[in-house]
């Protein structure tokens, strides 16, 4: 596993060039979407100030609905704000065996994320199991984390540095699908929970499991794998294609 940094001021201003680094955009878009109200932030004297962990959430919610050139330049983004090297794995440290199961039996939302949170809880990282199962039921009472193709990557809102010893990945296929709230009304039977100690590395992980699974040929050979250390094979095989691009 590689180190993670736990940011000291998690809730501190951004400026806009900051945030179009973030979005691996230019800063005279930001400038636009600001003006418009498409994304948070207060004007102070005279100048737009984004509040990091509004424009995470924001940044979250808009992941499933992106195209595949603008979350890689997103993920390119992320990479540069911390600084980590273009081709850096960071799906592919975070899998566990432990954590991946290819039969997971909830039949509702809620026993899903229960599940989910109970499988990461066998990577022995998860300090506080009730804060994390809490952390992911609020985010989906707020935001369904569902997207199209029967993919859901639950997440909660903040990161959470005393919840987890480091950041985590559970991966479960149902062995029939969820009503999870997907925009295209189908039900959900891929799983990716994930958490992190810090708001960097929390929409980092969001952006490039976006970008693995933007591929629908990869997400068929997920639901065909027999056995969790195939799943993770895939995962590590896609990962390397995506970094390669």
């Amino acid at each position: 596993m590689g180190s993670f940094e736990v940011d000291a001021m998690p809730y501190r201003t951004l400026t806009i060039q900051e945030v179009a680094r973030m979005l691996g955009t230019d800063v005279r878009r930001v400038e636009r979407m600001a003006q418009r109200g498409e994304i948070p932030c207060q004007k102070v004297g005279g100048q737009f100030r984004f509040n990091r962990a509004e424009v995470t959430e924001w940044l979250q919610q808009r992941f499933g609905g992106m195209s595949d050139e603008h979350l890689a330049q997103v993920d390119a983004g992320m990479t540069e704000q911390r600084q980590t090297p273009e081709d850096e794995m960071i799906i592919s440290p975070l899998l566990r065996l432990e954590a991946v199961t290819t039969n997971l039996g909830s039949r509702t939302k809620d026993s899903t994320l229960r599940e989910l949170a109970a499988l990461a809880e066998k990577t022995g990282l998860v300090l506080n199991p009730q804060e994390l199962v809490e952390a992911v039921l609020h985010r989906e009472e707020l935001h369904s984390t569902a997207m199209e193709n029967g993919i859901a990557i639950p997440h909660p809102r903040r990161p959470l540095p005393y919840a987890i010893a480091e950041p985590i990945l559970a991966v479960a296929r149902t062995t029939g699908g969820i009503a999870f709230g997907a925009p295209d009304g189908r039900l959900t039977d891929l799983f990716f929970l994930t958490a992190s100690q810090d708001d960097r590395h929390h929409p980092h992980i969001l952006a490039r499991l976006c970008r693995m699974l933007y591929d629908e040929a990869f997400v068929a050979s997920l639901r065909e794998a027999e056995a969790p250390q195939e799943m993770i094979e895939l995962m590590k095989k896609r990962e390397l294609e995506v970094i390669s691009q």
